[in-house]
């Protein structure tokens, strides 16, 4: 691998990929094909004429922005990558799109309930993203889901005035919890907390004596039905919440008793995290509408059926049972929710309920894109090898190891036809040139020749294998091995963290450039110096592609690559891995005419204020070097303009952003 400049008579570093392959990653046309940008798009995203991604908040092209323009005015504005940008006006079109999707199923059925979208506040706890999820759900009649005591109290305050707004409390619950839930309903708020077990309903029961309710109770009840994908454990029989059917039925009971079987009025289950085969969420929704109906049978008065989450993101565009894709589309999905509820109760002879989804995922996902600059790379490039092994004698004349000479061997007889026996060989012999190495009998200099002659050789294997159908497995796997490495300006563990932690894949691709093909192929290595800091997986239409088409970089030239589809979960889940902070994100509207402007720019956390989390005191800190600096004054080491200029340096980090900050805008130097 190398960062330095080739040496004379080597090939080219744009060659990394051939004009032939080149072509087939979309050399001809604007590079949607290449990275998909159409089919997980959703036509929120385009590449316009320029070469640069647009973005389309609804869909219209005639109402776009260049996110390319956009990232070089928050750089104006002194705010540098990375950087995360929420789009407003793009949720309001996903949340609409799943209020209309439900109204239509639900006229099309003559379905006799209605519905209520939920946004659960642990998908993304961003206030800005948050106001704007209960702005907008207030117009469309969409409540709040709270999974702990903290969310509840966030959740109060943003639905003060807003009584029928149905607020769903999820999570373990402990008396304040309650007393809380409980002085809502008391204030008139539609406010349902779910019983996860027979210890919480019996802290209901207590709290609305006290306060003297009638509340209004959900419970979470374990399915049979399991999910599928990453978070099929999750749900089920042996899920971590939800009560079994036998302590439903004795809630139903201790309600009876009370005369309160009436305010059992929400019943609610977990089927999963992105449900990527629409099958099951058929049979999890129709075990759910069963249990509602015999529910309703005993005289409970529930009224909400509440599917929970689930509804999947098409991260890949591909639209099929994959974990990180979907075989249905969002129509799809509520016709079959509506219809499989409305044959059940219609069978039953019970009221169609209002049917309740908490599908986080699918409403603040596609808002909010990650732009973060590169750095640099590292990359694989053929060097100029000697013309015959006798160009292999060491500096002191020793005559090259055997296995070197067998190497060496194999690069001179590499052609077509000796391909796969040729790379056998040459595999064999770095084998074991790499054991004379270790054992003490072969030079360090004759060790790099081993080096120079084996990815030489690695990169005209890949090249000559392009032409061979089939491929063999074996040198299929070369697209892998002779992957560059690009440095980019962003903590995976702050910003992607479910990359690291799941294998989440999200569609990644260059914000610019565009209009040229990409000729390297390359995974992204982040700033943290953990080896788990880096992207090597991607999306592809058939599977996951372990290399990402990108760019030559070009010398002062900045590289931007935007991460799609995070803003779920991504935001709260982020770390403080070697101290990288939250980015700036900026909250972006459009208007009409297709001009945007910039709403709200939350900073991201400057150096002082990550070791303050970690209880540092900054200010401290810098009394420290402060004295070491006057003592070195005082003992003659240090000049006083030296003192001062590392200071001013010191508290300017302090200051400054946890990124790197090359390239940094007029107006706070990139803060």
């Amino acid at each position: 691998m190398s960062t330095a400049p080739l040496a004379s008579g080597s090939r080219s570093s744009s060659e990394n990929l051939s004009p032939e392959e080149a072509t087939v990653m979309g050399a001809d046309q604007p590079q949607a094909e290449t990275y998909a940008v159409e089919a997980w798009g959703d036509g929120f995203f385009a590449i316009g004429d320029r070469g640069t991604v647009q973005v389309r908040p609804d869909r219209d092209p005639s109402r776009q922005i260049d996110l390319h323009d956009l990232v070089n005015g928050l750089r104006e504005r002194g705010y540098a990558t990375p950087v995360l940008l929420h789009f407003g006006d793009l949720l309001s079109t996903v949340m609409s799109d799943l209020r209309r999707a439900f109204d239509e199923a639900i006229t099309a059925s003559e379905y006799q309930g209605g519905y209520a979208g939920v946004f659960p506040v642990k998908v993304n706890q961003q206030r800005g993203v948050v106001e704007d999820v209960s702005r907008l759900g207030a117009q469309l009649g969409f409540g709040l889901e709270a999974g702990s005591k903290p969310e509840l109290l966030a959740v109060l305050a943003l639905t003060v005035d807003q009584p029928d707004r149905l607020i769903v409390c999820n999570g373990f619950k402990e008396d304040r919890y309650i007393e809380f839930a409980m002085l809502a309903a008391k204030l008139g708020r539609a406010i349902v907390p779910v019983v996860e077990n027979l210890d919480e309903l019996h802290l209901v029961l207590e709290q609305a004596e006290r306060f003297d309710v009638r509340p209004r109770i959900g419970v979470r009840v374990n399915l049979n039905t399991q999910g599928v994908g990453r978070w099929a454990g999750s749900s089920g029989i042996r899920a971590k919440f939800g009560l079994t059917l036998a302590e439903v039925l004795e809630t139903v009971r201790l309600l009876r008793e009370r005369g309160m079987l009436d305010c059992l009025q929400l019943l609610h289950c977990h089927m999963g995290s992105q449900m990527h085969d629409i099958r099951q969420v058929v049979g999890g929704v129709g075990e759910l509408a069963r249990i509602y109906s015999e529910l309703r049978r005993l005289g409970a008065g529930v009224r909400y059926l509440d599917v929970g989450g689930g509804l999947g993101i098409d991260y890949d565009g591909s639209q099929t049972n994959f974990p990180f894709s979907r075989n249905y589309t969002l129509d799809e999905y509520a016709a079959s929710v509506v219809h499989r509820v409305q044959s059940i109760c219609d069978e039953a002879g019970v009221p169609h309920p209002t049917i309740v989804t908490e599908s986080g995922r699918a409403m603040v996902a596609q808002q909010s894109v990650l732009v973060f600059d590169v750095l640099g790379a590292n990359t694989f490039e053929p060097h100029t090898l000697p013309e015959t092994v006798e160009g292999l004698v060491g500096p002191d004349r020793e005559e090259p190891p055997r296995p070197l000479v067998d190497l060496y061997d194999a690069w001179t007889r590499l052609a077509p036809e000796t391909l796969l026996e040729c790379w056998h060989d040459a595999e064999s012999a770095r084998t074991e040139a790499l054991n004379t190495f270790s054992l003490g009998y072969m030079t360090l200099e004759h060790r790099a020749e081993v080096e120079k002659i084996f990815w030489t050789l690695a990169l005209r294997t890949r090249e000559l294998a392009q032409g061979m159908d089939p491929m063999p497995e074996e040198l299929a796997e070369l697209d892998d091995l002779l992957c560059d490495v690009y440095f980019c300006n962003l903590s995976v563990f702050q910003s992607l963290p479910d990359c690291w932690a799941i294998d989440q894949v999200f569609p990644i691709m260059p914000i610019h450039r565009l209009d040229e093909a990409p000729t390297r192929r390359a995974t992204l290595a982040d700033l943290t110096c953990d080896s788990d800091g880096k992207i090597e997986r991607f999306i592809d239409r058939e599977d996951v592609k372990h290399w990402l088409p990108v760019h030559e970089l070009r010398p002062d030239e900045p590289y931007l690559l935007g991460a799609f589809l995070v803003g779920a979960y991504q935001e709260t889940l982020g770390d403080l891995h070697n101290l990288f902070g939250d980015t700036h994100a900026a909250h972006v509207r459009i208007d009409e005419e297709g001009r945007w402007w910039i709403e709200e720019i939350i900073e991201g956390d400057t150096v002082s204020e990550v070791l303050g989390y970690m209880q540092y005191d900054p200010a401290g800190l810098a009394r420290r070097l402060r004295a070491e600096c006057e003592n070195s004054v005082k003992s003659g080491t240090m000049t006083v303009a030296e003192s001062r200029g590392l200071l001013r340096a010191y508290e300017s980090g302090l200051a400054g952003y946890t990124y790197l900050e090359r390239g940094a805008g007029v107006a706070g130097e990139g803060r």
